[in-house]
């Protein structure tokens, strides 16, 4: 699935808001080396520049689409691709920190052991992943994909979502962490411009089921989507849409 930066960052503060907020959890005052999992373009990189200016940072992404425009930005950190799924360091973190994106990888109930194993003593593992599923532009693409005139054609889409209770991701992690802080934030992001809705689920969510489709289908699938979002989504008195964002973090201390 290709990703399309300027897509994805048409939303960018509304976005970089969850990796800002769980920054602001993260305790240690100087670490050495930082990982940033699914750094995307680069923008929540360079907020951890910004907290850490001294520390080594890793930027690991696996969209060369992405990772062009990562390295573009000019942040000053080690920018490579890789699959988290497969990614092992030759040495440990002091923080490992991924936001909105291990939920695209599937077996978290392996995953996040052995990300927390891949920490040096005292390291964070900082994790932020969505928790909107039963959100209405969740329920509403699903919906339309499973009709009669889809279904067919997006039966191989795979259901991206992969994430846990908050008690499981605490349970696979109590064993190991000194200490876990677990919470969730429901976002009202207030949104701008005409379907905006569909905009950003046009940067995240909805390109699997897009990326499936001929050049064709995929425009008439965006259209039907669109306009259930119209519906499910009304604009405001002032025109501005309020979209609804439910994000789970996860702060584990070694």
């Amino acid at each position: 699935m290709a990703w399309d930066p300027k897509t994805y960052l048409a939303f960018g503060a509304e976005r970089g808001r969850a990796a800002s907020d769980l920054l602001a959890r993260i305790g240690l005052e100087s670490p050495r080396r930082v990982a940033d999992l699914g750094c995307g373009p680069g923008n929540s990189t360079a907020l951890l520049r910004a907290r850490w200016p001294n520390a080594e940072i890793d930027a690991i992404d696996n969209s060369l689409e992405m990772l062009r425009d990562a390295r573009a930005s000019g942040v000053r950190a080690r920018v490579s691709q890789c699959d988290i799924a497969a990614w092992r360091p030759d040495a440990p973190y002091d923080v490992i920190f991924s936001n909105a994106a291990l939920q695209w990888l599937g077996d978290h109930e392996s995953l996040f052991p052995r990300l927390f194993s891949y920490l040096a003593p005292g390291g964070v593992l900082a994790v932020q992943v969505p928790r909107n599923y039963d959100e209405l532009c969740q329920v509403l693409v699903r919906k339309l994909a499973g009709e009669p005139r889809w279904a067919e054609k997006l039966a191989g889409v795979r259901d991206w979502w992969n994430g846990l209770a908050p008690e499981r991701y605490y349970d696979l992690l109590s064993p190991r962490a000194r200490r876990i802080d677990l919470w969730e934030t429901r976002y009202f992001h207030i949104l701008e411009g005409e379907d905006a809705v569909f905009r950003w689920m046009l940067g995240t969510s909805l390109r699997p089921f897009l990326g499936s489709l001929n050049a064709a289908d995929a425009e008439q699938f965006a259209s039907e989507y669109k306009q259930l979002l119209a519906t499910a989504y009304p604009a405001q008195p002032d025109g501005k849409t309020i979209h609804r964002f439910l994000r789970l973090f996860l702060v584990a201390s070694g």
